[in-house]
């Protein structure tokens, strides 16, 4: 049954969720605050490149578009590691053959939009939601050119206008409705490494570099023209932070100390840093995602994340997938298809940005800890013993459909075992055969 859907938000999710329900001959309106990103205006405050993984390749298959994202990526089998003396070490993120890839937001939101006007989907730009109707799932959208104002109603209304979305904004003064954001003392600030005079990666390109300092960190994403896009996580305030870097000098003196390997592939360092903004680390949770049965909220509006998981978009990704399959059970009954859906990511949601949170922790302070290091082999070759029963936590997240709260509730009783494994055994190499097979036992599937 075609519908008119109206949807708010043309980045990532809002256009890739438009392309599928025009394939589903969905009758599809797009608004968007922001200029059309194929003007080539990128928005302050927003990430440049993303991590695309398997569960966002997923979307995009069903999207049609899939090989052509394919050809914009580089792909990272792994992390490399430096060191404060410089030194490096590489951890493979998976199997040989596993991998995520480093993504330009801005040129992956313009495939996107390209795909959702090929698609027959209506576009409007520069169009701002100024308030919404929920009982008559009504929008008032002003088109900032002109100023008009105009109703704009929709069989369904969705909700991809990110994490201060105006359709939840709505919902959140209406009766019974629980919401929470949860801001990290941290902020961060990109910076760049560019290509050297010759045109080349100044480090290699195919690994997500990291710079762990415990407490703070950066690291480092390659892009299509050689270039990378380095992101300080730092504290706004304290003894190591944002408040104290208020000079050239200052800057300059941390990054020395810090990330001594970096400064030299920096020649913009200090310029960079007081030119670009510092911006914020929020974790938003809601429920219901739908009022009244005829709108919805998906991605960052129903559940932004912090990116320490590289899982955002792919989740927001995932949210798209995930509802479009759910068209074909419920083609003619938008209030069961909205529930189902919303009872069903719901706990993945929750599960995704719990994981988010502790991977900053394990990125920034353990992942140069030998004891971590040494049980991570331990993890990886009972991964290669047992490749069914035993899936590291990182695989189960970003190489597989597994839900997102079905490998949280693994990964922690994975993580139980280990934790007495490596007060019995500090390292790999003493486990023999039976040992691994001991393990792996513990596992309640």
């Amino acid at each position: 049954m075609s519908q008119q859907v109206v949807i708010l938000g043309a980045g990532l999710s809002g256009a890739l969720l438009s392309v599928l329900l025009a394939r589903k001959g969905q009758q599809v309106r797009v608004y968007e605050k922001r200029p059309d990103v194929r003007s080539g205006k990128m928005e302050e405050g927003r990430s440049i490149n993303l991590a695309l993984s398997y569960r966002g390749l997923a979307a995009l298959e069903e999207a049609g578009v899939a090989d052509q994202i394919r050809s914009i990526v580089i792909p990272m089998p792994g992390r490399m590691m430096h060191s404060p003396k410089g030194d490096l070490t590489f951890q493979p993120y998976g199997k040989e053959g596993q991998f995520i890839n480093s993504v330009s937001r801005a040129d992956l939101n313009r495939l996107l939009v390209e795909q959702a006007e090929a698609s027959g989907v209506h576009l409007y730009f520069q169009h701002s939601c100024e308030a919404i109707d929920l009982k008559n799932n009504e929008a008032r959208i002003r088109a900032l050119d002109s100023g008009r104002l105009e109703p704009v109603k929709a069989d369904l209304l969705i909700g991809a206008d990110g994490a201060f979305s105006a359709l939840r904004g709505a919902m959140q003064i209406t009766p019974r409705f629980n919401y929470s954001q949860q801001y990290l003392e941290h902020g961060y600030k990109e910076l760049t490494i560019p290509p050297t005079a010759s045109g080349d990666f100044a480090m290699e390109p195919h690994a997500l570099h990291i710079w762990p300092r415990g407490g703070y960190m950066m690291i480092a994403l390659p892009n299509q023209d050689r270039s990378f896009t380095c992101t300080l996580f730092l504290a706004y305030e304290g003894e190591t932070s944002f408040a104290r870097l208020s000079s050239p000098e200052a800057v300059m003196d941390f990054f020395e100390k810090d990330f001594p390997d970096a400064v030299p592939l920096m020649p913009r360092l200090t310029e960079e840093f007081f030119e670009n903004p510092t911006s914020d680390l929020v974790t938003i949770q809601c429920y219901p995602w739908s009022r009244y049965h005829h709108n919805l909220l998906i991605g960052d509006a129903a559940h932004a994340i912090v990116p320490f998981y590289g899982q955002g978009m792919n989740a927001a990704f995932e949210d798209c997938r995930i509802f479009y399959k759910m068209l074909d059970e419920f083609p003619h009954d938008l209030s069961s298809l909205i529930d189902h859906f919303q009872l069903r990511r719901k706990p993945d949601a929750d599960a995704i940005a719990e994981l988010a949170l502790r991977n900053f922790i394990e990125m920034r302070d353990l992942v140069a800890d030998p004891a971590f290091l040494e049980r991570k082999k331990i993890e990886a070759e009972l991964h290669r013993r047992f490749p069914d029963r035993w899936i590291p936590l990182y695989t189960m997240v970003t190489f597989t459909h597994m839900r997102y709260s079905e490998a949280l509730k693994m990964g922690d009783q994975q993580n139980r075992i280990m934790r007495k494994v490596m007060k019995q055994f500090h390292s790999a190499s003493v486990l023999k055969e039976e040992d691994y097979k001991k393990i792996v036992d513990r596992l309640k599937m």
